[in-house]
C-alpha cells in the first residue's frame, strides 16, 4: 500500500507541475519547440526554463536514490540496466518528437488533458494507447517468430509456437 501512495503522490505532483508551469497547453509546447521564431521574437523558453528546474530538483533526488540501500517503498530499486542505443530506442525517440512537435502533447500531458474533454486530445490519447497495444502485439510476434526459427532448429520435432 505505501507504494501505491508514494505513485499516487508522486504523479499528482507530476501532474500539478505541468498545469502550473503551462506545459499542458499544446500551444505553449509549439511555442518552445517553434526555434525559427528565435529571429522574430515569437519563440517561447519557457519549457527550457522548466527542463532545468525539472533537473535541478530531481538530480539531487537521483544521487540520494543511489547511494541507498534500497528503495523507501519497495523491495528492490528498478534502475536500467540497458544503456545501449539502438534501433528501437531510436525509432521510438523519433516517433515521440513527431508526435509532440505535430500536436504539442506528450504522454504526462495529454494524460492531464484528458480532464479537459478536448476531442483532439481524447484523439491523442487514443492514438498513443493504439501504438502501445500494437508495440506490444509486434513485439510478442517477433518474439514468438524467433523462438519458432531456434526451437525448429535445435530439434527436429514439429514447431510448436511459443507462448
Amino acid at each position: 500500500m505505501p507504494t501505491i501512495i508514494a505513485a499516487l503522490v508522486s504523479g499528482l505532483v507530476f501532474g500539478f507541475g505541468l498545469a502550473i508551469s503551462g506545459m499542458t497547453q499544446p500551444a505553449k509546447v509549439l511555442g518552445f519547440l517553434d526555434v525559427l521564431g528565435i529571429a522574430s521574437g515569437t519563440w517561447d523558453p519557457t519549457l527550457a526554463c522548466v527542463m532545468i528546474g525539472a533537473l535541478a530538483v530531481a538530480a539531487p533526488g537521483f544521487v540520494m536514490a543511489r547511494r541507498q540501500a534500497r528503495p523507501l517503498f519497495a523491495k528492490a530499486a528498478a534502475w536500467p540496466d540497458k544503456t545501449a542505443i539502438d534501433r528501437p530506442l531510436i525509432a521510438g525517440a523519433v516517433l515521440f518528437g513527431l508526435g509532440w512537435g505535430l500536436v504539442g502533447l506528450c504522454p504526462g500531458p495529454a494524460i492531464a488533458n484528458l480532464a479537459t474533454l478536448s476531442a483532439r486530445v481524447i484523439a491523442f490519447v487514443l492514438a498513443m494507447a493504439a501504438g502501445m497495444l500494437a508495440l506490444n502485439f509486434w513485439r510478442r510476434k517477433s518474439r514468438v517468430r524467433a523462438g519458432e526459427y531456434f526451437s525448429f532448429a535445435k530439434t527436429s520435432k514439429k514447431r510448436q509456437p511459443l507462448r
